[in-house]
C-alpha cells in the first residue's frame, strides 16, 4: 500500500500551499493574530478552511452549524462563502476567544450572516432541535470537545437535510489514534467516533489526510 501516497515533507507542502492557497487579507490576520494567543494550536489550518469553503460553494449552502468557534476562523471562512441571505449558527461558551471572532466578522462585514450562541452547544442545538429546524440544515463543522463529537454529530445529522454534509476536525488526533499506548480518553474518544462512522450506514463517507485528519459525512 505505500507506493498508492505521497510522503508530504515540508517542502512539498510549502510547494501545495504556494501554488493552490489563496487566503484573503482578513483570514490572514485573524491566523496571526491567533497564533500569539494561548490554544493557538485549536484554529483550523487555512488550506483547510479554504476546502471548506469549496464545499460549501460547491453545494450552494445558505444555512450552516459551526459547533466549536474559537477566534472565528471556521465560521468567517463559511461565512465568506455563503450568499448574502446565508447563515451560520455559531456554537460556542468560550467569551474571550469568541469576541476576537466577533471583532474580524465585523471587519470582513460579514457579521449579519453568523449569528453566535455563548452556550453549550448541546443546548444550542437541542433548541435547534425543539423549535423545527430539523432537515434545514446544509452543512455543519465539528471541532469543538472532543469526548462530545458523538453527540454532536447526531444532532447534526438530525438537523441536516438529505444530501447535507457533516465536516469533522481533528480526526487522525496528531497521529495517536494510531497510538495503542495512548489510553488519553480525548484519544479514545476519537477512536470510537471514527469506528462508529465507518459503520454508520445513514451517511456516505470519507476521511480526508488534510491538517490533522478532516472526515466528510454526507447525508443519505
Amino acid at each position: 500500500m505505500n507506493d498508492k501516497f505521497l510522503q508530504l515533507n515540508s517542502n512539498l507542502f510549502n510547494y501545495i500551499q504556494s501554488v493552490s492557497l489563496r487566503e484573503p487579507e482578513i483570514l490572514t490576520q485573524l491566523r496571526e493574530e491567533t497564533n500569539t494567543l494561548p490554544g493557538s494550536i485549536m484554529q483550523i489550518a487555512p488550506e483547510q478552511g479554504q476546502f471548506m469553503a469549496l464545499l460549501v460553494q460547491l453545494m450552494e449552502a445558505k444555512k450552516t452549524l459551526d459547533i466549536g468557534v474559537f477566534t472565528g476562523y471556521s465560521s468567517l471562512v463559511v461565512a465568506l462563502a455563503l450568499p448574502e441571505d446565508g447563515v451560520v449558527i455559531a456554537c460556542d461558551t468560550d467569551e474571550k476567544a469568541t469576541s476576537v471572532a466577533q471583532r474580524y466578522w465585523k471587519l470582513a462585514q460579514v457579521e449579519n450572516k453568523i449569528q453566535l450562541h455563548l452556550a453549550p452547544a448541546l443546548e444550542t442545538l437541542d433548541k435547534l432541535i425543539e423549535t423545527g429546524q430539523s432537515n434545514s440544515f446544509d452543512f455543519a463543522f465539528i471541532d469543538a470537545d472532543k469526548r462530545n463529537y458523538g453527540n454532536y454529530y447526531e444532532r447534526a445529522l438530525k438537523l441536516l437535510r438529505p444530501g447535507g454534509l457533516i465536516a469533522v476536525d481533528n480526526v487522525l488526533w496528531f497521529g495517536r489514534v494510531v497510538d495503542d499506548s495512548d489510553t488519553d480518553k480525548r484519544t479514545i474518544a476519537i477512536r470510537d467516533f471514527n469506528q462508529k462512522l465507518h459503520q454508520d450506514s445513514r451517511v456516505q463517507l470519507s476521511l480526508l489526510p488534510i491538517a490533522d485528519g478532516l472526515t466528510l459525512a454526507r447525508k443519505n
